[in-house]
């Protein structure tokens, strides 16, 4: 009873805390769009502006990871970490630092996800209720981890994703003490969430037929090549975080600033490339004509830059910029199916966005599972999941066989001791 009554006061905490990061990041969304159309009404060299902003909103958050150093990336490898036993639970000071990062980062253009900042947010708030319920230290290791799930819960309005996310991709197990915490958690968190936000999904799909089950080998094609995708986008992630790292001569802030002014030029060619995504990826699911050729630069420049903008060490996840790759890498997919069946291209491009999402994300972060439920909490979308199903199959299964491990098993072996201090923490 105890473990109930802690988890959902703590979810109606990261509810409306998830909830309000949520909306300053929806609103920093519109104020850099305004910023770009306003640059290129500017006589001269207008892509200095939005380089300045990036610059600055990843400097700022840079400054704050010199405060908090937990707060730099995504924290979703050390909310696994505190559930191993292999770190300390956070404290509470990394909420302001990780709320205010999150939204300077994200919110100058990084191409990063509101959701690891979530995460890790409701895991510092789990872990403070906690400390105040007096749980045993097995119980507040659990009680971090279900708080880190409701994070996820909100992050996406997905509170069923959110609950598996915890079971599949954290604790890797059922238990059943764990499962009635999280969903506790994630029931409360995104019910007050949707007082802030509204009640309704993330993205808005106009409804769809199944596609034939004839259809369902090119699902498969589609979902091996998504894999072997999947894995050079975690190799590049890993290659940028060694390579910025390697320049031990030039301080973590001013990589930080270079990085950021480096995405602000990005966002002046392409605006939609840059952020979390969403903007993007609703228009897509909306069925908005892309000229294949953007499409490919969209994809170019949100591939690289995912992984550049992680390697800068602040505040912001990884999950929600690859629901877009996997969103823009369907649509080139798609393009290439209507050179040969044109007359089938259209009945398979959102189900085909659908899989691409799905995919990409199990294929990087293998919690196959997850990502088909967020996908569909998110879209409130079942027609393709079947197709979606097969796809994120495969995709699991070449990313294993080429021998890709789970992006954050990746990141939490690159984490320092518990006794260490480390100001280059990924």
């Amino acid at each position: 009873m105890l473990i109930c009554v802690t988890a959902i006061i703590a979810g109606v905490v990261i509810g409306f805390v998830g909830g309000a990061f949520r909306w300053c990041l929806n609103q920093a969304d519109r104020l850099r769009i305004d910023l770009v159309e306003w640059a290129h009404t500017l006589p001269g060299p207008g892509w200095l502006v939005p380089m300045a902003a990036a610059a600055v909103g990843a400097t700022l958050a840079a400054v704050i990871v010199r405060w908090e150093p937990l707060a730099a990336g995504s924290g979703i490898q050390d909310v696994e970490a505190v559930f191993l036993g292999t770190a300390r639970p956070p404290l509470l000071r990394l909420l302001p630092a990780k709320f205010v990062g999150g939204v300077l980062s994200i919110g100058s253009g990084l191409v990063l996800g509101r959701e690891g900042p979530t995460v890790h947010m409701g895991a510092a708030i789990g872990a403070e209720a906690a400390r105040w319920a007096r749980l045993p230290d097995s119980d507040a290791r659990m009680m971090q981890t279900a708080l880190g799930g409701a994070g996820l819960a909100v992050a996406f309005n997905a509170p069923i994703g959110g609950t598996l996310f915890t079971l599949e991709e954290v604790t890797k197990a059922f238990r059943f003490t764990t499962v009635l915490a999280t969903l506790c958690a994630a029931t409360a968190a995104v019910s007050c969430s949707r007082l802030v936000l509204g009640n309704h999904p993330d993205f808005h799909v106009q409804p769809i037929g199944a596609p034939a089950l004839a259809w369902l080998p090119l699902f498969v094609v589609f979902g091996l090549l998504t894999g072997v995708l999947g894995a050079a986008y975690n190799r590049l992630v890993l290659w940028f975080l060694d390579s910025v790292a390697a320049l031990r001569r030039i301080p973590i802030v001013v990589r930080a600033t270079i990085i950021g002014a480096i995405i602000g030029l990005a966002m002046f060619v392409y605006p939609l490339a840059v952020g979390g995504g969403d903007t993007l990826t609703q228009s897509i699911l909306a069925g908005r004509h892309i000229v294949l050729t953007v499409v490919i630069g969209y994809l170019v420049v949100r591939f690289v830059a995912g992984p550049l903008s992680y390697a800068a060490a602040v505040p912001g996840g990884l999950f929600a910029p690859l629901l877009a790759v996997g969103a823009l890498w369907a649509m080139l997919f798609v393009g290439g199916v209507n050179a040969g069946w044109p007359a089938a291209a259209a009945s398979l491009a959102v189900p085909m966005v659908l899989a691409g999402m799905a995919a990409f994300f199990a294929a990087t972060v293998r919690a196959p599972v997850t990502g088909l439920v967020l996908v569909v909490e998110m879209t409130a979308t079942t027609e393709a999941l079947v197709p979606m199903m097969a796809a994120t199959a495969a995709a699991v299964l070449a990313a294993k066989v080429v021998g890709s491990p789970p992006i954050y098993d990746s990141l939490r072996a690159r984490m320092p001791a518990p006794d260490q201090e480390s100001p280059k923490k990924s």
